[in-house]
């Protein structure tokens, strides 16, 4: 994975949610007033344009898997926090396509488990997630290249990935098969 890769969240991305966004901007507004933020301080700490920020909660502007993470990094709280109750479990970036199976309270973290498919020779970069945040893939099929940018592992069927996601990382299926694994993300309460 090359850093070049990366780029503003929300820019040029597939849709996040099929569904569109009238369910995620409220919890957004919510939580950003909550921990008494601005939408100039949030859109700063998400790197995601202001005009983005308040399309998104104003239900106007469909949200990309990459603003979703950085917008939830920067508030500190779970991917889940935000698409809650939007009655799709699927989510989807510029290549990797989830859908979200179970979510985890378990005291110290909150856990959401996906199953994750990457087409062939597609990848995909993904901002940090908040400090602490792990993740974890068990590929079934496909080889899979994954992890931070500065040090990313490959795993094929059966093999176990793991690395802290508090930076940008990213995933692709190289060879010739598309990657179906699942992916674990512990974030700490």
């Amino acid at each position: 994975m090359d850093a070049t890769a990366a780029r503003e969240p929300g820019i040029g991305a597939a849709p996040a949610l099929p569904g569109g966004a009238a369910h995620v901007g409220p919890r957004v507004r919510a939580l950003r007033t909550e921990r008494g933020m601005s939408l100039s301080e949030l859109a700063r700490r998400a790197s995601v344009g202001k005009a983005t920020l308040s399309g998104l909660e104003a239900g106007t502007r469909n949200p990309t898997l990459d603003t979703l993470h950085a917008v939830a990094a920067a508030l500190g709280v779970a991917l889940t926090a935000l698409v809650a109750g939007g009655g799709s479990p699927r989510i989807r970036g510029a290549a990797v396509d989830m859908e979200l199976l179970r979510v985890f309270d378990d005291g110290p973290a909150t856990y959401e488990l996906y199953r994750m498919r990457i087409p062939a020779g597609a990848e995909q970069v993904s901002p940090a997630h908040h400090p602490g945040v792990t993740e974890h893939a068990t590929v079934f099929a496909g080889e899979l290249r994954a992890g931070r940018l500065d040090a990313p592992s490959l795993a094929g069927p059966g093999g176990y990935l793991e690395w802290a996601a508090d930076a940008p990382h990213g995933y692709a299926a190289v060879g010739p098969e598309d990657v179906h694994a699942s992916l674990l993300i512990r974030y700490p309460t």
